[in-house]
């Protein structure tokens, strides 16, 4: 009778240690944070590698060029920007190649633009170009010429035409592309 006992016994046992063992790893998933990632069994690395490529191949929004516009004067209708900046171009760049750098880029800051330019008003769209400066940037030209702001000018104001600095003059520039008289 002992020997059917144990016979009886040892199965048993087993069985509960199955199911215990069981009880234990459930209990252990069970107790695990929750992370919002819709996808199971997926280790962290390759979600984080997965989310990196998603993001690499999301499409960047598209560059903005800088708008040309024009307005009055006294010297006539001429290219100015969006805030009423006035533009002028350099005698001494005979050109689309930029030659005003260090401190005459400082008084003549170049028009820059992240995109192709775009032209408003009476700006003639076909005589819109862009030029690359020596530190990667790229400045907007028109008919052929470079084209700069003067700093020390606040908007509206239209008071360096036919002004001598750096060695050449500078000129308001007219919707036809030559510059002003």
């Amino acid at each position: 009778m002992k020997m059917r006992a144990s016979k009886t016994i040892i199965p048993i046992l087993l069985v509960l240690l199955v199911v215990l063992f069981l009880i234990a790893v459930a209990s252990y998933f069970v107790s695990q944070p929750k992370s919002n990632n819709k996808q199971t069994g997926v280790s962290k690395d390759v979600n984080v590698a997965q989310s990196q490529s998603q993001s690499s191949t999301e499409q960047k929004p598209a560059a903005t060029g800088t708008v040309i516009t024009t307005g009055d004067s006294k010297y006539g209708s001429m290219l100015f920007d969006t805030k009423g900046q006035a533009i002028y171009i350099w005698q001494l760049e005979d050109s689309a190649t930029a030659e005003c750098y260090g401190d005459c880029a400082k008084e003549w800051p170049p028009v820059l633009t992240d995109g192709a330019p775009i032209a408003s008003a009476d700006v003639n769209g076909q005589l819109l170009g862009t030029t690359k400066r020596t530190d990667g940037t790229t400045q907007v030209t028109y008919n052929g010429h470079p084209l700069y702001y003067y700093a020390h000018e606040k908007a509206g104001e239209v008071e360096c035409h036919n002004i001598r600095t750096h060695g050449g003059l500078w000129w308001v520039i007219q919707p036809n592309g030559v510059r002003a008289k």
